[in-house]
């Protein structure tokens, strides 16, 4: 018994895994995803052999969408056939469709994407964002030197981002970034997140945490930034556009709850359910719960004003949660809120059993996918569920510490008046 409780004492400490040894595990896993990654976009693109299948990823839909909003014809993004059709022209015939429920405002960067060659376009589109988000994540974790951009890097949504071709680098750049200034800079705080309004479902806890916060000019300049890029989507591309894309976006649960997009790459607990075999009721009631669940939390913390990087971890981390959709790109997101986690940690000291976690949450984008797709169990969830957990973990212990000081120190002066009665008069 005592040597299981030494065990578990040690492995909930993690004491063995130090910064020298995470950087060189990072290094490694580093190392052999990208190895991978390269032998994987060689062998789908026929390089190592022929290839049957033409294949493609979800850039080409942005591209797609992109060049018809230049083509003159931005409604037909939300006319499926006709942007499959712009799909095949701009990649191959017979390749996958890939969905677009974008709202307009985001054709106006797929619009100006479309101006390059398509190759070019996804090249230079995916370059620069991983770029801002390293940035980001580098300045997130405060962490001298570069080396910390290894494990960053090595985080194996990084892969599935660019291997699908998402802008999840963005959206965590952005929302990375609006999180690092919301103290300092309100107001470009609140324009970095009016920025994610081209991806809505996962600003959905945005404004809850801005107005908990009373954070009021970022909350402003946040809604001012959405409405222009409204207004602007508006002037350019119509408003026909925008009646075609709620008539799209309001028909597209049956997408999500169908299957056509595997339920093994979801990281939301609705996308658990269903790989399960839950129905759709029981499914969306869940996902209602942890909304809740999460947006609770963002307010609890908000409100407080707790420390900003558990605010940060909160919001990114809920924001991920409680998104209606979710997918294992997404994941990048969930990474900035693990980011701030280390930083607080660095700050404090890591919480028993918090360092093992954050090393397992790491390392769990590598085979969630084939694990769900062989065993159907679910394990993307789990990811922004600990983070949540973990948050809350550090929100009490940011609450208590403070009460338990000022406890030690009422203790101490009462003990130091016991010990000068004698000298004051009362002997």
């Amino acid at each position: 018994m005592r040597l299981a409780a030494a065990l578990g004492a040690r492995l909930g400490l993690c004491t063995w895994l130090g910064r020298k040894r995470v950087l060189a595990y990072a290094g490694t896993l580093l190392a052999m995803e990208l190895a991978t990654f390269l032998f994987l976009v060689a062998g789908t693109h026929g390089l190592i052999v022929p290839s049957g299948q033409p294949t493609t990823t979800d850039f080409a839909s942005f591209y797609a969408a992109g060049a018809l909003a230049d083509g003159g014809a931005p409604a037909a993004a939300y006319d499926q056939a006709k942007h499959y059709a712009a799909e095949e022209q701009v990649t191959a015939p017979g390749i996958g469709y890939q969905f677009f429920f974008y709202p307009p405002v985001y054709l106006l960067l797929c619009a100006a994407l479309a101006r390059l060659p398509y190759l070019v376009a996804f090249v230079a589109f995916e370059a620069a964002t991983l770029v801002l988000y390293l940035l980001v994540a580098r300045r997130t974790l405060d962490e001298p030197g570069w080396a910390a951009i290894l494990p960053i890097l090595a985080f194996p949504s990084v892969f599935w981002t660019m291997g699908l071709g998402q802008n999840a680098f963005l959206t965590a750049a952005l929302f990375g970034a609006a999180l690092l200034l919301i103290d300092r800079r309100p107001v470009r705080s609140g324009v970095l997140f009016g920025l994610v309004c081209y991806k809505p479902h996962l600003g959905l806890l945005i404004p809850i945490a801005l107005v908990a916060g009373r954070r009021w000019q970022a909350f402003l300049a946040a809604a001012a930034t959405a409405a222009l890029l409204v207004m602007a989507s508006v002037l350019l591309f119509g408003w026909t556009t925008w009646r075609d894309y709620l008539a799209l976006a309001a028909g597209s649960g049956a997408t999500y709850e169908s299957g056509r997009i595997d339920f093994a790459g979801f990281v939301n607990l609705f996308g658990g359910i269903r790989l399960l075999g839950g129905s759709p009721y029981l499914a969306y009631a869940a996902q209602g719960v942890i909304t809740l669940i999460g947006a609770v939390l963002v307010i609890f913390v908000w409100r407080r004003n707790l420390s900003l990087p558990v605010r940060a971890a909160a919001l990114a981390a809920a924001a991920v949660a409680a998104a209606p959709v979710a997918l294992l790109y997404d994941l990048m997101l969930a990474a900035i809120a693990g980011t701030w986690l280390v930083r607080a940690a660095r700050q404090g000291g890591f919480l028993p059993w918090e360092k093992i976690t954050l090393a397992t949450l790491f390392i769990l984008p590598l085979f969630m996918r084939n694990v769900g797709t062989a065993w159907h169990v679910p394990l993307g969830p789990l990811l922004p569920l600990a983070l949540l957990a973990l948050v809350y973990a550090r929100a009490r212990r940011e609450i208590t510490e403070p009460i338990a000081d000022a406890a030690l120190d009422a203790a101490a002066i009462r003990d130091l008046g016991r010990k000068l009665v004698p000298y004051l008069g009362g002997a």
